[in-house]
């Protein structure tokens, strides 16, 4: 058996809004049609929310809506491939991606697809060879830092997950899921940082909740509109489904959209329905 995704480790997180879970650096004509979907099916599956570039135009630079989207990640999932070092912007990404790690203690995890890590860490084989030539014409400090970040990623806790080491690719991305949502167990969000005087109402909440004791609670957030309750709900749900629940669900506008209907029966099952297709797996299945 492989060994399971290893997270990097690094200086305790600033301050700063995470938009998404994952963001997913690859190089696209070798893993898109294949394994990228698959782990983005199961991702799916398993409530993860991963962030890709297919949609941007890629040339010479990254653009700042990147970069802020590596920036503002929990966790960086590297995809090494035989053709990743032969794209500039894969290089310029990946070294966003350690600038993020070493900064901001960024999570970020690695997988070899049809690579061998030395290969990568050492810039060789075919590996190396895509990487030379995308070096002609560079300058030597451009070159130093794509060097740099992939023996960097290539180094962090060992050799990541090796596809060749793995007789089925569905058990390899199965295990990929479930190390990435180990990771956001650990991770705190802090996409509410910019939200005043929230803590108060949580602080008041738990202890309404009793957490400790193993009763069903029902809590009740009252008030006029606009004042808060839908997303003092959000933080609840975010911060809870991180640490105390295998399973949530957040379903919104029940009154208006289930129980005013005549046919009581129908709005049941259909609520019912809803809540099965949106709740989120949190932790490790049993």
């Amino acid at each position: 058996m492989a060994a399971s995704l290893s997270p990097s480790s690094g200086p305790p997180s600033v301050s700063r809004t995470l938009t998404h879970q994952v963001f997913l650096s690859f190089h696209g004509v070798d893993v898109r049609k294949n394994l990228l979907t698959h782990i983005l099916g199961e991702f799916q599956r398993k409530g993860i929310t991963p962030f890709i570039d297919n949609k941007m135009e890629r040339g010479v630079s990254i653009g700042s809506e990147l970069l802020r989207a590596i920036k503002h990640a929990r966790i960086t999932i590297v995809i090494f491939s035989r053709n990743y070092a032969s794209s500039s912007w894969c290089l310029n990404e990946l070294v966003e991606v350690m600038k993020c790690k070493d900064e901001l203690g960024q999570k970020v995890m690695t997988i070899f697809h049809q690579v061998k890590p030395a290969d990568v860490r050492h810039h060789r084989g075919d590996f190396g060879k895509a990487f030379k030539k995308t070096c002609v014409g560079k300058s030597e400090e451009v070159k130093r830092l794509w060097r740099k970040a992939l023996s960097d990623a290539a180094n962090i806790h060992g050799d990541g997950v090796e596809s060749d080491k793995w007789k089925s690719e569905a058990d390899m991305i199965a295990t990929i899921a479930i190390d990435v949502l180990g990771e956001l167990q650990t991770t705190p969000s802090r996409d509410f940082d910019d939200y005043v005087g929230l803590q108060a109402h949580m602080t008041s909440i738990y202890s309404l909740l009793c957490l400790h004791t193993d009763e069903v609670r029902m809590i009740g957030i009252w008030g006029p509109s606009g004042i808060g309750k839908t997303t003092i709900s959000r933080v609840l749900l975010n911060e809870l489904s991180l640490h105390q629940f295998k399973l949530t669900a957040r379903i919104g506008d029940i009154k208006r959209r289930h129980l005013n209907r005549h046919d009581v029966y129908d709005a049941k099952i259909e609520l019912q329905k809803e809540f099965s297709d949106n709740y989120f797996p949190v932790g490790h299945p049993s």
